[in-house]
C-alpha cells in the first residue's frame, strides 16, 4: 500500500491534509504531531478510526522514532506540515521555532534520506519527500508585484528566518545527495481547524464574545488569502506531478488587508447573527500598536502551479470566509476544547 508520513498532521492545514488524503486516495496515512498548544486530536476525530490512518505522537526531532516509521510502515513519502508557525510566538520565543522548524526538518531529512538509499532504484525514483513553506520567506513587497519562486529571500521575522533555513536544506538536500524533494511556499491559510491565535479565528471567537477586535497598527498590511482546502488540493497536485527539486508558490489570488478582512468578517457575523447584543461587530475594532518587523504586503504568483500542474483555487475570499466563519459558529465546542492554560486570546509579539 502506497504510505504517506503526514508531519503536523494533528495540525490546522496538516489535519486538512489528511482529512483530505483519506477522502480522495486510496492511501495509507501515517499520521505524526508532537500535540503541542496548536496541534490537537480534536482536528482528526473523524478520522482517528480509519483503517488506513495511524496516529503517532512523536516530534520529527526525535532520531530514533522517525526512524522506525520509515522502517515499521514503508514509507513511500513524506509530506512536512511540522512546525511552530506563528509570528507573534516567534517574537516572544524564536528558540522552540529553530528546534523545529530547522533542527527538526534536518532530522527529517536525514531519516527520509536513510530509508530513500535502502530503496531499490524504482523505489528511490517514486520516493517524494514535499516540504511546506511559507511567503513570508521572501519578506515584504511594496504596493506592487508579487512573490515569484525566483524572488530572493529576505525573511523580517524569527519564524520567517527558520522557515528559510528549512527551505534551504531541502533544496540542499536534492541537489548534494539527489534526494526528490519538492517545495511549497504558501500565502496565508484560513479556514476550519486554524488555532484561535490567528487572525481570523481569534476575530470571530472575540465578536462573538463582544471583546474588542485588535488590528495592528494602520491595518493597512495585506496578505494574499488562501482557503485551507484548496491549499491541500494543491499540495497533494504538486505531490502526485510536481517535478522533484522544484518550488512551486500557492496562492489564493485574494489580496485584502487587515482592515477589510475584519471588516468583511464583522459584516457577515452581522448576517448569520442578528440577534447578537454585539451588532454591529465592526463597532469593537480596536487599533493596537503594531508588532514588531511587520511585513506590510504579500501577494503570490501562483502562475507556475496553474500553468505547469492545471491547479486554481476553488473559493474566492468571500465564499471562503463565509465557509469558514459558519464553520466555526457551528463548532464553537471544538474552540472551546482546543483552547487551554498555553492560550486565552491574549495579545502575543509585543517583544521590542
Amino acid at each position: 500500500m502506497y504510505t504517506v508520513l503526514v508531519t503536523g498532521g494533528a495540525g490546522f492545514i496538516g489535519g486538512n491534509f489528511v482529512h483530505l488524503l483519506l477522502a480522495q486516495t486510496p492511501w495509507r496515512v501515517v499520521t505524526l504531531d508532537k500535540l503541542t498548544y496548536a496541534g490537537n486530536l480534536e482536528t482528526l476525530a473523524a478520522v482517528l478510526d480509519h483503517p488506513r490512518q495511524v496516529f503517532v505522537q512523536g516530534d520529527i526531532g526525535d532520531c530514533a522514532l522517525v526512524g522506525q516509521l520509515f522502517t515499521d510502515y514503508e514509507i513511500n513519502a513524506v509530506v512536512n506540515f511540522a512546525a511552530e508557525s506563528h509570528v507573534d510566538r516567534s517574537i516572544d520565543g524564536p528558540a522552540e521555532f529553530i528546534a523545529t522548524n530547522v533542527v527538526g526538518t534536518f532530522n527529517l531529512l536525514e531519516q527520509a534520506r536513510a530509508c530513500w538509499a535502502r530503496r531499490d532504484e524504482a523505489a528511490r525514483r517514486a520516493f517524494r519527500f514535499l516540504h511546506v513553506s511559507t511567503d513570508e520567506v521572501y519578506g515584504s513587497l511594496g504596493d506592487t508585484g508579487r512573490f515569484t519562486e525566483a524572488t530572493p529571500y529576505a525573511p523580517n521575522s524569527p519564524y520567517a528566518a527558520s522557515k528559510a533555513a528549512s527551505d534551504h536544506l531541502v533544496r540542499a538536500w536534492f541537489h548534494t545527495y539527489g534526494l526528490p524533494v519538492l517545495t511549497t511556499n504558501c500565502s496565508n491559510n484560513y479556514g476550519p481547524y486554524q488555532f484561535p491565535e490567528k487572525l481570523i479565528p481569534l476575530m470571530i471567537q472575540k465578536a462573538r464574545a463582544g471583546e474588542p477586535l485588535p488590528i495592528y497598527g494602520d491595518g493597512a498590511n495585506v496578505r494574499d488569502w488562501l482557503y485551507v482546502t484548496d491549499h491541500c488540493r494543491a499540495i497533494l497536485r504538486v505531490l502526485q506531478a510536481g517535478t522533484p527539486g522544484e518550488v512551486y508558490n500557492v496562492g489564493g489570488d485574494s489580496e485584502r488587508s487587515n482592515l477589510q478582512v475584519v471588516d468583511t468578517l464583522c459584516a457577515l457575523l452581522d448576517e448569520l447573527l442578528p440577534a447578537s447584543p454585539h451588532c454591529p461587530h465592526a463597532g469593537l475594532k480596536s487599533f493596537v500598536t503594531d508588532r514588531p518587523g511587520h511585513d506590510r504586503r504579500y501577494a503570490i504568483d501562483a502562475s507556475k502551479l496553474q500553468r505547469e500542474l492545471d491547479w486554481a483555487p476553488q473559493e474566492t475570499f468571500e465564499t471562503g470566509l463565509r465557509r469558514t466563519v459558519q464553520w466555526y459558529l457551528d463548532h464553537d465546542d471544538w474552540c472551546g476544547r482546543v483552547l487551554d492554560e498555553s492560550y486565552r486570546g491574549e495579545r502575543l509579539g509585543t517583544a521590542s
